[in-house]
């Protein structure tokens, strides 16, 4: 006789409240918890570099803006939420989030940047892709050290466009339109 496992699913509430005493940060998707892997030096080092350049541009354009990496869980669906490497948020999402007992925001942040790591690649290009654009995210950055590229994703009539930036390559965003980087600046972070 064929026994079969079933695995335990979560509703959206559930999820905002799991716990499992580990330092583990998992997203919801489709109702299953999937744990997010250790980020490599490489991946980390990135993310740190896009922190520091997002803050002083922000700093330097006087906004009320907050760059929050890898710890804002984004709700994408009735039963997933995402977690992007980084985030940029209002001020009115950051005393939202303040007051909330999960950092998960329930409306878009102004951009989302995800890092390829080896192994997830189909889950940036494909599934998050998919379901940032249904969220309504401006803007959906897709770092890529494995190939070497950057590509900007511009929400435009509900789905996203995207222009692939490759070497010393000038990046355009519209969220940070002076911003003077290239994709060889980012990925020798």
């Amino acid at each position: 006789m064929l026994q079969t496992l079933t695995k335990k699913t979560y509703t959206f509430e559930e999820y905002l409240e799991y716990h499992d005493n580990t330092d583990l940060k998992y997203e919801l998707v489709n109702g299953e918890l999937i744990p997010m892997p250790t980020p490599s030096g490489l991946h980390a080092d990135i993310m740190v570099f896009l922190y520091d350049t997002f803050t002083a541009e922000i700093k330097r354009l006087q906004l009320d803006w907050k760059v929050r990496p890898g710890n804002i869980g984004v709700r994408t669906s009735f039963n997933k939420s995402r977690i992007p490497d980084l985030v940029i948020i209002t001020e009115s999402q950051r005393q939202e989030l303040r007051e909330m007992t999960s950092a998960v925001l329930k409306s878009p942040p102004l951009l989302a940047v995800e890092i390829v790591s080896p192994g997830n690649a189909i889950d940036d290009y494909r599934y998050k892709q998919a379901e940032y654009a249904v969220r309504e995210i401006p803007e959906y950055w897709i770092v890529d050290p494995i190939d070497a590229k950057v590509s900007i994703l511009q929400l435009v009539d509900g789905l996203y466009e995207t222009t692939e930036f490759t070497g010393d390559l000038a990046i355009k965003s519209a969220t940070f339109p002076e911003l003077a980087l290239t994709v060889a600046q980012i990925l020798t972070a």
